[in-house]
C-alpha cells in the first residue's frame, strides 16, 4: 500500500498536479535514510551527528553484512539487478518470511522491500549528474546535466554542498532561493530554456564562491527526482558533453611571417578622448570612449607593440599554438583571466567594429580614430591565424579554464600549459565560427577605406569561415567541454545570421541575405550578448531590407528594457535584466537603442533611454561614482583582474594580491565592472567577482554606444539627459 501511494504521487508529480513540492519532500526522505546508514560511513556522510556503527555485522560463517546506503546513481544498475534475482530466489522457495522469522512478524514483507528496491533503481537512473570540474582559492566550476526521459516543461533544481557557498554565478538559470547558510541553492529555468524535449540533455554551467580554497562536494536534484553527487575529483567538462581528444601540446611554432600592423603614431599621444563634451551632455563622452580603448590594450596576449600605452603589461603566452606548432599567439585575455575564448571575443569585435562603422564620426571627433583602427585589428589579426581554411580547422580556445584559474598572477609569469582547443568538420562549432565570421566582415568594412589590401584579407577569410560554419552545423561548446563551463552556446542560427548579414553588406551578394533571412528568427530576443545575436540579426537585416517584420522585433526589443518595459529597473533607473554582467546588459540594450535611432526606430524616445543607461554608468548612481575604471574622481579600485592586481616587477605576484584589501596597484583604465544589483547597491571588492569582474565583452557595447552618443551630441541631436539618482 505504501508504495502503490508513492507511486501515485510520483504519477501526479511528472504530470504537474501537485498542491506541495514533493521533490523537495524527496530530498529530505532521502536525507533521513542517510541517517539510517549502518556501517563505515562513506567520507562524504551528509549527517553530521552520525559515525560508523554496526560495523562488524556478519552472518553464519563470517560474511561482512555491514553497509547500508549509498548515493552514487551508477549504484542504480546494482540494486535493480539485486532486485531481480532477489524475486527469483523468493519466487523459487515460496513463503512468509515472518514465519521463519518470527520476531519480525510485526514489521515488513519482502514484497513491500523489493518494490522499494527497484523504485529506488528507477529514481537513481533519472538523477540530473553534476560534476565539480575545477577550483581556486575562492571558487570553483561546476557543471550539470539535466537528461529528459519524457518532455520537460520548466524546471526547478536544488544545488546542495556539504559546506557554505557564498554566491554562485549561473548563466542558463536563476537562483531564486538560498538555504541552509548557503549550502542549499534553488535554481529555477531562464525563459529560453524551460522546454526540454524528451531524450535531450541539457547541460548547466556554475561558478561557485567559497571562503578556502577545496571546493565542496555537492548533490542536484530536480523537484520530483532525486538527487545525484559530485566531488572535487576530475578537470575538464562534465555532465554528457562529448568528449574531444586530448588538446594538443607540441613543440614551440615555427617563426611565421609578422603580420600586417597599423602602426600607432609615435607623436599621437596615447590619452582619453576629447572634444565631445558638448553643452547638451552631462559627461565627457569622448574620454570615456578613450579610456575604454585602452582597457582592450590591457587585454593584450602576445609580443606587445613598441607603442604598447600600457606600462605595466609586458609580452605575454608567446608560444600559443596549435598542431604542428601554427601560431596562435595574440588576441584579447577574456576577462581577470587568461584563457583566450573567442565566441566572447568575436562577439566583442563584431560590436566594436559594428558602432565604429556606424559613427566613425564619433571616434575622428574624439581623436581616437588611429586608436581604434590599432585596437580592434589586434583581435582580427588573431582570428586570421586561428582559422586554417587548407586544414578546415578553426581554433575556439587557447588555454584551460580549470587550470588558468587556479592561477593568480600576471600573464607574464604563466607557467602552466595552454593547450589549444578546435572545432572540426566532424566537430564543428557554427556559432563560434558564424560571429567570427561577422567580426571579420565588419571588420573588412571598416578598414576598406583604411588599408584596402588588409580589408581583402579579412573578407576573404570572413567567405570562407562562414562556408565552413554554414556546412558543418553544430555547437562549438559540445566539441570543446571545456569551454561549456565558461561560455557554453545555447545555439547557432543567430550567429550565422550575423555574418550572412555583414557579408552581405560587405559584399552586396544575394545569397547571403537570403542566408540571413533564412537564419532569422522572429520574436523579442532576451538580450544582446555574447550567445545572444539575435537582435543584432534584426538590426542588420533591417538595415539591408527595410523589411518592417524586423523593425517590430526591434522596437519590442528596445522597448522591453526602457521604464515600462518587462525588464525591472533599479531605483535610480537602471535596467537591470541579470546580476551577472548587469551593466553589460543595460549597456548593449542602449547600443541597440541608438543603433535603431540611426536607423529611423524610436525616435527621441530611444535616444532618451540610451542616455540615461550611459549616464548611469558614468555617475547617475546611487553611488554617485563611475563604474568605468578612471573616468571621473570616484570610481572601482579592486576589480577582480590578476593583472592590474600585482605590482611592480619584479615583485612577485600571488594570490596574496588576490586577498589583499587594498587597490590595485596598476589602473585597469577604461574596463567596465560587472556592475551593482537590482537594488543599486554595489561594493568595491576584489573577492565578489559577479560584481566586479571585467570583461571584453562587457566594454563593447557600452564603448558603441559612447560613440553612438558622441554622434548625436555632435549634431545637436541628442535629448536633454535626465537622472533618478
Amino acid at each position: 500500500m505504501y508504495f502503490k501511494v508513492i507511486a501515485s504521487i510520483l504519477s501526479n508529480l511528472l504530470a504537474g498536479n501537485t498542491r506541495y513540492d514533493y521533490g523537495k519532500a524527496l530530498g529530505l526522505s532521502i536525507s533521513f535514510y542517510d541517517a539510517q546508514r549502518s556501517g563505515t560511513l562513506p567520507s562524504n556522510n551528509p549527517i553530521p551527528w552520525r559515525g560508523d556503527s554496526a560495523t562488524k555485522d556478519h552472518g553464519d560463517n563470517g560474511e561482512d553484512l555491514s553497509g547500508g546506503w549509498y548515493d552514487d546513481a551508477a549504484y542504480s544498475s546494482k540494486l535493480l539487478d539485486a532486485a531481480k534475482s532477489l524475486y527469483t530466489f523468493a519466487k523459487t522457495y515460496k513463503g512468509i518470511y515472518s514465519q521463519s522469522i518470527q520476531e519480525a512478524a510485526q514489521f515488513y514483507s519482502m514484497r513491500s522491500i523489493l518494490v522499494f528496491v527497484a523504485l529506488i533503481g528507477q529514481a537513481l537512473s533519472a538523477t540530473p549528474t553534476l560534476k565539480i570540474n575545477g577550483q581556486w582559492p575562492g571558487g570553483f566550476a561546476g557543471i550539470f546535466t539535466i537528461h529528459a526521459d519524457q518532455a520537460i516543461h520548466g524546471w526547478k533544481a536544488h544545488l546542495t554542498f556539504d559546506q557554505p557557498v557564498s554566491s554562485i554565478e549561473i548563466w542558463k538559470a536563476k537562483v531564486v532561493q538560498t538555504l541552509n547558510g548557503g549550502k542549499e541553492y534553488v535554481l529555477q529555468n531562464m525563459p529560453w530554456d524551460g522546454d526540454i524535449p524528451a531524450g535531450d540533455d541539457l547541460a548547466i554551467d556554475f561558478n561557485g564562491h567559497i571562503s578556502g580554497s577545496k571546493a565542496p562536494n555537492g548533490r542536484v536534484f530536480l523537484e520530483g527526482q532525486g538527487s545525484s553527487g559530485g566531488s572535487s575529483s576530475g578537470t575538464g567538462g562534465g555532465g554528457h558533453h562529448h568528449n574531444t581528444q586530448a588538446p594538443h601540446n607540441t613543440q614551440a611554432p615555427h617563426h611565421t611571417q609578422k603580420p600586417h600592423t597599423t602602426q600607432r603614431p609615435n607623436n599621437n599621444p596615447i590619452t582619453p578622448g576629447h572634444g565631445s563634451h558638448s553643452s547638451n551632455t552631462r559627461y565627457d563622452y569622448g574620454k570615456a570612449l578613450g579610456l575604454s580603448i585602452l582597457f582592450y590594450d590591457a587585454q593584450r596576449s602576445g609580443k606587445l607593440p613598441s607603442n604598447n600605452p600600457i606600462p605595466w603589461r609586458g609580452d605575454s603566452a608567446t608560444n600559443d599554438h596549435g598542431d604542428n606548432g601554427v601560431d596562435l599567439s595574440g588576441g584579447w585575455y577574456d576577462a581577470g583571466d587568461h584563457v583566450k575564448f573567442n565566441l566572447p571575443m568575436a562577439s566583442s569585435a563584431h560590436i566594436l567594429s559594428w558602432g565604429l562603422l556606424k559613427w566613425k564620426d564619433a571616434y575622428q571627433t574624439s581623436g581616437q580614430l588611429d586608436m581604434m583602427y590599432d585596437m580592434i585589428k589586434w583581435p582580427l589579426d588573431y582570428f586570421l591565424k586561428c582559422w586554417r581554411p587548407k586544414e578546415q580547422v578553426y581554433y575556439a580556445q587557447v588555454g584551460n579554464g580549470g587550470a588558468d584559474h587556479a592561477f593568480w598572477g600576471r600573464p607574464e609569469d604563466m607557467t602552466m600549459g595552454r593547450p589549444a582547443y578546435k572545432v572540426t568538420a566532424s566537430r564543428p562549432g557554427s556559432d563560434v565560427s558564424g560571429i567570427t565570421a561577422a567580426a571579420l566582415a565588419a571588420g573588412a568594412r571598416a578598414f576598406k577605406s583604411k588599408d584596402s589590401s588588409y580589408s581583402s584579407k579579412l573578407l576573404s577569410a570572413a567567405k570562407s569561415l562562414y562556408s565552413f560554419a554554414k556546412a558543418h552545423r553544430g555547437i562549438y561548446s559540445q566539441a570543446i567541454p571545456d569551454a561549456a563551463s565558461y561560455y557554453g552556446s545555447s545555439g547557432y542560427e543567430d550567429e550565422l545570421c550575423v555574418g550572412a548579414a555583414q557579408l552581405y553588406l560587405a559584399t552586396n551578394d544575394a545569397s547571403y541575405l537570403s542566408d540571413a533571412k533564412q537564419f532569422h528568427s522572429g520574436g523579442t530576443p532576451w538580450a544582446l550578448s555574447w550567445d545572444d545575436s539575435k537582435i543584432a540579426c534584426d538590426l542588420l537585416l533591417y538595415e539591408a531590407t527595410k523589411d518592417s517584420s524586423y523593425k517590430g522585433d526591434i522596437d519590442a526589443f528596445v522597448r522591453q528594457y526602457m521604464d515600462g518595459g518587462s525588464v525591472r529597473h533599479t531605483p535610480c533607473g537602471l535596467a537591470w535584466r541579470d546580476q551577472w554582467g548587469s551593466l553589460r546588459y543595460a549597456a548593449n540594450a542602449a547600443f541597440v537603442a541608438l543603433v535603431a535611432a540611426d536607423d529611423g526606430i524610436g525616435g527621441d524616445s530611444f535616444k532618451s533611454f540610451a542616455l540615461s543607461q550611459i549616464n548611469y554608468i558614468l555617475g547617475d548612481n546611487k553611488q554617485h561614482m563611475s563604474f568605468e575604471i578612471g573616468f571621473g574622481s570616484k570610481y572601482p579600485t579592486k576589480p577582480h583582474h590578476r593583472a592590474s592586481s600585482c605590482p611592480n616587477r619584479p615583485a612577485s605576484c600571488s594570490w596574496d594580491a588576490f586577498n589583499s584589501g587594498g587597490p590595485n596597484p596598476q589602473l585597469l583604465k577604461g574596463a567596465l565592472v560587472g556592475g551593482p544589483d537590482g537594488s543599486d547597491n554595489y561594493a568595491d571588492s576584489r573577492n565578489d567577482y559577479v560584481k566586479n569582474e571585467v570583461t571584453c565583452d562587457y566594454n563593447a557595447g557600452f564603448q558603441s554606444a559612447l560613440a553612438g552618443l558622441i554622434h548625436f551630441a555632435s549634431t545637436n541631436d541628442l535629448p536633454a539627459s535626465q537622472s533618478k539618482c
